[in-house]
């Protein structure tokens, strides 16, 4: 391959490149271009490409920003990019092009980034494993017949297997954690309000959900986010500017933190031991930097929580599905959908008002309670997942089996929800190994707004990071 070194540079050290004229932004695109040709057969992460319009964009002149010349992923789901079809893994939205840039990805574009594709996730989001059947499953590069996650699954395997070192993804339930976890990778869900998520959407989700990255490293996924934040117009939600850039804040010392150790999942899944020692080990290398481990009490009705949340998520799936046929001028057709959607459109569109704000009210109460526990705590740990990644398979929608479908997910990610509902920003962190030698991913979050301090906790730990997957040690 061209580039040998390529997989060797984040993406702030391939835009320094470009900067000091060692490499042309053509030539990097290239090298990615030749991993995802060498790599994608085997794991299914890139979908849809833009490769033509990649090249236009460079031929036209890149925006001088701090990632000039660098090639950049965009997850099939929620985000539009002007030109490229958005079909959110399903059979129903095959066609479905826009003709503009979602603001994220117009601030992506400024910052000097070059879109070329985009990256697998389960129909809808539906699922926290990336098997669509309209593009089949995304395999994790560390274990092939293991799941890299979801819904953000495309993204994290094609980071994790060197194809590019950042990729866009969002996250409502977890969907940015998940795979970040699986596949051995850093994982910020945002503050609430912290990125844009118009001008397509107006409030998304009741503030469930949010859009950022992954990446290899910590300064890109600071980078990143000081390339995208700020509310756009007529933002629903707003939270206050950083008095610094995000950068600035890796390598800077935390100071003593006050951290909190969480390993019961609040809905009662069963924790695997090995995430558990996940969490205790992040303890303790917390402790060797000088952080303080106290007590911390997030009790709360876990699993009536989770249902609120879905109540929440999954109620507009009608109206969506509404806007499609008005689209397409014609309804949809129960093939085009796989099962479990289908069941959770029939479930929930049957939602009424009352239903919506008692949910909204118990949601409430949680989160103010669940911000009364950072008067005595600047950061908990808990695991990000109850379980080491499992098979491809294990987590199905060709079932309409709805309540045992949802079960089996939130007993997986048990301890991701709660942080979507208060909006607080939460970090999965590569600190931990299992057995079988898979990442196990380690959830740390900030009081809301404090995405500052989570950036200078992980840069700390970054020296403790597991390292790359065995796909792209390989290279």
């Amino acid at each position: 391959m061209t580039f040998p070194d390529y997989e060797s540079y984040d993406a702030l050290g391939l835009a320094a490149l470009v900067r000091n004229r060692d490499v042309a932004p053509g030539e990097i695109l290239d090298a990615m271009i030749e991993r995802v040709e060498a790599r994608n057969p085997t794991v299914n992460a890139v979908v849809i490409e833009a490769y033509d319009q990649a090249r236009a964009a460079i031929a036209a002149g890149l925006p001088d920003g701090p990632f000039r010349g660098v090639p950049y992923l965009i997850k099939d789901l929620h985000a539009p990019v002007a030109g490229l079809p958005l079909t959110h893994a399903s059979r129903l939205y095959q066609g479905s092009v826009f003709d503009f840039d979602s603001e994220t990805v117009a601030r992506l574009r400024r910052a000097g980034f070059v879109i070329a594709g985009r990256t697998n996730a389960p129909e809808l989001g539906m699922n926290v494993s990336t098997e669509p059947v309209l593009y089949g499953p995304t395999h994790n590069p560390w274990a092939l017949d293991h799941s890299a996650g979801g819904s953000s699954g495309g993204a994290a395997a094609a980071v994790a297997s060197g194809m590019l070192p950042a990729a866009h993804a969002t996250d409502s339930l977890g969907s940015i954690r998940v795979p970040a976890s699986c596949c051995g990778l850093v994982g910020l869900k945002p503050t609430r309000g912290r990125n844009p998520v118009g001008p397509h959407r107006g409030d998304a989700s009741q503030g469930l959900s949010h859009e950022h990255c992954v990446t290899r490293t910590v300064r890109d996924c600071a980078a990143i986010l000081d390339a995208t934040n700020g509310p756009d117009e007529g933002a629903p939600w707003f939270t206050a500017p950083p008095a610094e850039s995000f950068l600035s804040q890796v390598g800077r010392d935390p100071g003593s933190l006050r951290i909190g150790l969480v390993t019961e999942a609040w809905n009662g899944a069963p924790v695997d031991a090995e995430c558990v020692a996940a969490v205790e080990h992040a303890g303790k290398l917390c402790e060797a930097r000088g952080h303080r481990i106290v007590p911390v009490d997030l009790s709360h009705d876990g699993q009536r929580l989770i249902d609120d949340c879905n109540l929440l998520l999954f109620s507009g799936l009608g109206g969506l599905l509404a806007m499609r046929e008005a689209e397409l001028g014609r309804k949809a057709r129960r093939e085009e959908l796989e099962p479990l959607t289908w069941a959770a459109i029939a479930a929930y569109s049957r939602t009424l008002a009352v239903e919506m704000h008692g949910a909204l009210a118990r949601i409430n109460r949680v989160v103010r309670q669940t911000a009364r526990a950072w008067r005595n705590v600047d950061v908990v740990i808990t695991p990000t997942l109850s379980r080491p990644p499992v098979r491809l398979g294990v987590l199905r929608t060709d079932s309409d089996d709805l309540p045992s479908a949802l079960a089996a997910v939130f007993s997986y990610c048990a301890f991701t929800p709660l942080f979507s509902a208060s909006g607080q920003p939460a970090m999965s962190l590569p600190l931990a190994k299992s057995r079988d030698g898979l990442p196990i991913g380690v959830q740390c979050v900030a009081r809301f707004g404090d995405d500052a301090t989570l950036f200078r906790l992980a840069a700390q730990l970054e020296s403790d990071f597991i390292g790359p997957s065995p796909m792209m040690a390989a290279q």
